[in-house]
């Protein structure tokens, strides 16, 4: 049995992943508008009807654009946690209630006849940030954006991933000697802000010292504190100084903002 991932789009731009299985489909996020939604699907065979559940990371409006519009369109449930659907209510409403799931953190949730969806926290300064990892058939596939820091919960959870899209949001120098303000940077920097392309490449070296052959995305890339090449080189440098090396040890691809990106399977 195999798990794909394909992220329909990833950056402060919006963000929406979709990840399937042969028999079930599921979307992470609906920061793009539901047209977008449409005709990505489209462009993988898929219709919204054919979307068993969504999932909702945390309340900002990169991550929720779309949800009013698609929720109209779907008969599917949306998974959040309490905090989250409380924000959502309040800024997309009206929406129907009686499918909106409210999930505890590392709760697991079975969505058709072989997915199996675990929630976990992360740190930003959103009402209650979740993020999932999604299992079947023993492959895994998680995603990790919009979060300060990596902590021991977030990384007992994504360690053993086979598919691992992780945020390389900024270059901590182009950050610090750009021309956001001050109080922007320091959000950024701070514990519920973003991850740096040097956070997300210690990270992939941990998981890489547990023996594991991943597939990694570079995700959520900033427009103004990152380039493609930029997060590509930093965390490259970071795997090959640590011993490993990308093709040998593990898959490395980079999420253009605001773009798709391939569909990979596990």
């Amino acid at each position: 049995m195999n798990i794909g991932f394909m992220a329909l789009s990833s950056g402060s731009s919006g963000n929406c992943y979709l990840i399937r299985t042969e028999k079930t489909k599921v979307l992470l996020d609906l920061g793009i508008s539901c047209r977008s939604i449409k005709t990505l699907l489209a462009g993988q065979g898929l219709e919204l009807k054919d979307i068993d559940a969504i999932f909702i990371s945390h309340e900002h409006s990169d991550h929720i654009k779309g949800v009013k519009t698609t929720m109209m369109n779907t008969d599917c449930p949306l998974y959040a946690s309490h905090g989250t659907l409380s924000e959502i209510v309040k800024k997309a409403s009206p929406l129907p209630y009686e499918r909106l799931i409210e999930m505890e953190d590392g709760e697991a949730v079975k969505v058709g006849p072989d997915l199996t969806v675990r929630s976990f926290r992360v740190s930003h300064d959103a009402r209650e940030p979740f993020q999932y990892s999604f299992e079947a058939g023993g492959k895994k596939v998680s995603v990790v954006t919009d979060t300060g820091f990596v902590s021991d919960e977030i990384f007992h959870n994504i360690e053993d991933s086979d598919i691992l899209a992780l945020e390389a949001n900024h270059e901590r120098n182009i950050l610090l000697y750009g021309s956001y303000p001050f109080v922007l940077k320091m959000r950024i920097l701070s514990d519920v802000g973003h991850l740096s392309n040097e956070s997300c490449a210690h990270t992939v070296v941990e998981i890489l010292k547990r023996d594991r052959h991943p597939k990694i995305f570079l995700a959520h890339l900033s427009q103004e504190n990152n380039t493609p090449e930029q997060a590509m080189i930093t965390v490259k440098n970071g795997v090959e100084e640590a011993g490993f090396a990308v093709g040998r040890d593990l898959e490395l691809r980079v999420i253009k903002r605001g773009d798709s990106s391939e569909y990979v399977t596990v």
